[in-house]
């Protein structure tokens, strides 16, 4: 941020509710289906087709707002929002306006500045103020197709006209596109965590917005503000701000201003493109939706959903460092998704080592999960298997890079513990006498080493200890092989 300026920035997400039906009809919601096969007249938008409310999206919702620290209304209105696109069938979208499903939140999140590389360094919590989440349907999808230079061709598939959303937007708090980054991050996290949305960017089920501005520091007033679109990643995201707001200094910088407009992403170039002017609220000329009655929640509705309402990550996250002794990066990466802090937490009591367990969890576990595309409740590899395996290695019937060895084997072999070690011959050499042997051998074969060693060359112990376990076919007990070395040198 160039100094003297400050970004003023404002978060809108639409997640899309993990329903298996449309918000008001019966379509399914899934993804990659033939264009316009899940339609029927009530998403179509067609005369006489009349909308009935999803009870699971409400559900839905009200996890999603419970998550994020949001009111929910005990009232809520849908309401006509009017404009005119090629995918929008009806000529309106029900959403909700001046009453809407929940407001007036407040979120703590955990944020960082990042490096020149992009490494989070001295995180802080921040206070968020969400302003409201609203439930509304989506839109269809326009798909172009052809190049510049041949015939071009544009066509409409409304499979996603009608799937249920909750809108998400807050207060213009952030003040940095990594704080911004730091909170739509938490927010996917929360809402895959209490099953609410899939949040899968990749499919399209959560779109982040952001508006942003920039005014010189100690200035109350806003400037135009700019509306980034379309963004399908958080990184894209956070480098879409970034630019923006270096472009909107400057152009205040040299006399231009800021038109208030709504731009895109443009990954190719690096930078942001104009897509349209932006829209006033009062153009899109909201009133009552008359084809349903208010939204009404009671109370043992709301504590129905609270009482089915998981552990959040971030309490999950404070507990582990608590009870288990993890580092806060540890703990964060952990709880990066729920069928992971399940997995560990369950090897962790069930090994006596959490922080064993977290090390195998974090590296090979984790690597192995990533090669093959698997979440933790998918692996072949159990929370039970993982405990075994911390267990012998803490027994000292294996070495660390045999543990290793027998960690991915088991993952992709579904085998046991027990199986691998047997099968590889890996069973470690710990008895005192057998290892005395050895070494007695080997300091009698090389009387040079030794009298150098005895002499003061302290790095020629690895040396022995390499022809130890060399002579032991890796089987001998490190730990014991030290011991016993350090002694009979």
């Amino acid at each position: 941020m160039k100094e003297g300026w400050e970004a003023i920035i404002g978060m809108e997400i639409h997640a899309q509710l993990a329903t298996e039906t449309k918000i008001f009809c019966g379509c399914a919601t899934s993804f990659g289906e033939e264009p316009n096969s899940n339609t029927c007249p009530v998403c179509l938008g067609l005369p006489g087709a009349l909308p009935v409310l999803n009870e699971k999206v409400v559900e839905y919702g009200a996890k999603a707002a419970l998550a994020l620290g949001l009111n929910i209304n005990e009232t809520s209105i849908f309401s006509r929002k009017n404009y005119f696109y090629p995918d929008l069938p009806k000529g309106y979208q029900i959403s909700q306006y001046d009453k809407p499903f929940s407001s007036n939140g407040e979120l703590v999140i955990m944020t960082s500045e990042r490096d020149d590389s992009g490494r989070a360094h001295d995180w802080q919590p921040m206070k968020i103020h969400i302003e409201r989440m609203h439930l509304e349907e989506d839109a269809g999808k326009n798909v172009h197709e052809g190049l510049p230079e041949t015939d071009k061709y544009s066509y409409i598939d409304l499979n996603r006209a009608g799937t249920p959303l909750g809108e998400i937007v807050t207060a213009p708090d952030f003040r940095s596109s990594w704080q911004a980054y730091d909170y739509v991050n938490h927010v996917r996290r929360v809402l895959q965590w209490v099953g609410a949305s899939d949040a899968d960017m990749e499919k399209g089920n959560l779109r982040c917005e952001a508006n942003v501005s920039v005014r010189p520091i100690g200035q109350e007033k806003f400037n135009n503000k700019v509306e980034l679109k379309n963004l399908n990643s958080v990184r894209f995201m956070q480098k879409a701000i970034e630019f923006e707001i270096a472009r909107q200094i400057e152009a205040h910088e040299s006399g231009e201003g800021v038109s208030q407009e709504t731009r895109l992403w443009d990954e190719k170039n690096n930078r942001t493109r104009v897509m349209r002017s932006k829209e006033d609220a009062h153009d899109y000329r909201y009133f009552p939706e008359p084809d349903l009655q208010p939204l009404v929640v009671s109370h043992a509705f709301v504590e129905s959903v609270k009482a089915s309402m998981p552990e959040l990550p971030d309490a999950m996250r404070d507990r582990f460092m608590d009870e288990f002794g993890l580092s806060f990066d540890d703990a964060s990466q952990i709880i990066g998704e729920r069928s992971l802090a399940k997995f560990y937490e369950d090897a962790a009591r069930t090994s006596g080592n959490p922080r064993t367990t977290a090390n195998f969890v974090l590296s090979e576990f984790v690597r192995e999960l990533n090669n093959s595309g698997k979440s933790a409740d998918q692996a072949l590899l159990t929370s039970f298997e993982l405990a075994a395996l911390v267990k012998t290695l803490d027994a000292g019937a294996i070495n660390n890079n045999q543990a290793k060895e027998v960690l991915v084997e088991v993952f992709n072999t579904g085998k046991t513990v027990a199986e691998v070690i047997n099968e590889k011959g890996f069973e470690q050499i710990s008895d005192v006498s057998s290892i005395e042997k050895i070494v007695d051998d080997i300091i009698q074969n090389n009387e040079n080493q030794v009298t150098a060693y005895r002499g003061g060359n302290e790095k020629l112990f690895g040396f022995f200890v390499g022809q130890v376990m060399k002579a032991s076919q890796g089987k001998a007990n490190p730990k014991i092989v030290n011991e016993v070395l350090k002694a009979k040198l």
